[in-house]
Formats: C-alpha cells, sequence, structure tokens
C-alpha cells in the first residue's frame, strides 16, 4: 500500500501461532519487518513489550501504529487489509463462515491437544519436570479425536480444510500439528489422507512452510538424537 510502512510482528517461532503469521506475511509478500520475542528469556514479560502487549503474549502485529493481538484477528486483518487472494479468507459470506467455523473450534481442540502433547513430551522434561503419565496418555486420546473430526468433519473429501484452495484455517491447523514433531512425533503418521492433506498445504505454502519451521525440525534433531 502507497505511503505505508512495512507492518512489524512480534513473535517467538517456536509458537505455533506466531509461524502461521509469519508464514502468511512471506508467502503473500506483505512488506514486513520481525521483531523477535524469546519467551523462554522472559522478553515477552518486560516493560516495553507489556506496554504494546498487556497480556504479554506473542504475536503482536503494529500496522503504522495500529496495534493487534491474537493470532486469528490478525490473520483475518492482514487477510482483508492487504492484497492477497481471496481463498485466504473469502468474500462469500458462506465460504467466509466455513473458515470462521474452523477457527472458532481450532483454540480449544486442535490447537490445545497438540500443544498438551508437545508440554508433555518436550518442554516439561527440558525444565526438569518428567512427563505425567497418565496427562500424556489423554493428551493423546484427546488429539486423536479431534483429528477424527477434522478427517471426517472439516475435510471430508475436499483438498483443504474448508474447500478446493487453501484458507486460514489451514494454515492455523497444519502449524499446531507440526509441533509435536519436535520430540519426532508425527501425530499423522496412521492417517494417509490427512498426510495428504498436509502435503498438499505444504506445497501450496512453499519455502516459507521450512523456512518458519526450521525451528522445529533443530529441535527435532537434537530430542532424537537423545534418544
Amino acid at each position: 500500500m502507497a505511503g505505508r510502512q512495512a507492518v512489524k510482528a512480534y513473535l517467538d517461532l517456536l509458537s505455533q501461532p506466531c509461524r502461521a503469521v509469519l508464514i502468511f506475511l512471506k508467502h503473500n509478500k506483505i512488506p514486513h519487518t520481525v521483531e523477535l520475542v524469546a519467551l523462554r528469556k522472559g522478553q515477552h514479560k518486560t516493560p516495553e513489550f507489556s506496554k504494546l502487549n498487556p497480556m504479554q503474549k506473542v504475536p503482536v502485529l503494529d500496522d503504522n501504529g495500529f496495534v493487534l493481538t491474537e493470532s486469528d484477528a490478525i490473520l483475518k486483518y492482514l487477510a482483508t487489509t492487504y492484497n492477497v487472494p481471496d481463498h485466504w479468507y473469502p468474500k462469500l459470506s458462506e465460504k467466509r463462515a466455513r473458515v470462521d467455523e474452523y477457527t472458532a473450534w481450532h483454540h480449544v481442540n486442535t490447537r490445545m491437544h497438540a500443544a498438551t502433547v508437545f508440554l508433555q513430551e518436550v518442554i516439561f522434561p527440558n525444565m526438569g519436570q518428567p512427563t505425567n503419565p497418565a496427562k500424556f496418555k489423554k493428551a493423546l486420546t484427546d488429539l486423536d479425536g479431534t483429528l477424527d473430526m477434522l478427517e471426517n468433519m472439516f475435510l471430508k473429501r475436499k483438498p483443504f480444510l474448508c474447500g478446493d484452495d487453501i484458507s486460514l484455517a489451514d494454515l492455523l491447523a497444519v502449524c499446531e500439528l507440526m509441533q509435536p514433531m519436535c520430540s519426532g512425533r508425527d501425530v499423522l503418521k496412521d492417517r494417509p489422507k490427512l498426510q495428504s492433506w498436509r502435503s498438499r498445504v505444504q506445497s501450496a505454502l512453499s519455502d516459507s512452510f521450512d523456512e518458519a519451521h526450521s525451528v522445529v525440525y533443530q529441535i527435532r534433531q537434537k530430542f532424537t538424537a537423545k534418544l
């Protein structure tokens, strides 16, 4: 957009929603700069960042003084403000509603259960806390139920979760389901239909996918080397 400076994104790329925002910015060639905020170092709790986002969470977007938090809101803002293909967040009300349907469900399903598996298997042991077997088993069971819904309610026989083209729903979902890969765990390994979906998403996103997930691949390499 003429006269506008590049948007500034505050991100920690170990965060799944942050990766989704970065992929969207890069893939759609939206001019941007990235300010890395290392959650493990407590940089989200500094006075400077707390002033930007009192909730002390990432991602945060600063678009020429307009500051926005929450990945779902950020992605939908970018999709409707910048010149990106319509398939990401369609203007047609019924198609848009399908994307909204998934993103409303996503946070306490795909995101919560995949993240819990990651926390129990990677983060807690790295902090010196052993994995809780009961909680880990429940997280895997909950995630399995979520994957059933992804496959049978959202994907069905379509190429992507909300239709024939990739959308914000696919982007948010795939970033979450990549997180358990940090331990080498592929949660889709026994689900060929979802594996094919992930491959289509990865192909559609091209280099931006692997660039954003490089941190996941690095952690996986270190984690599996310890086994």
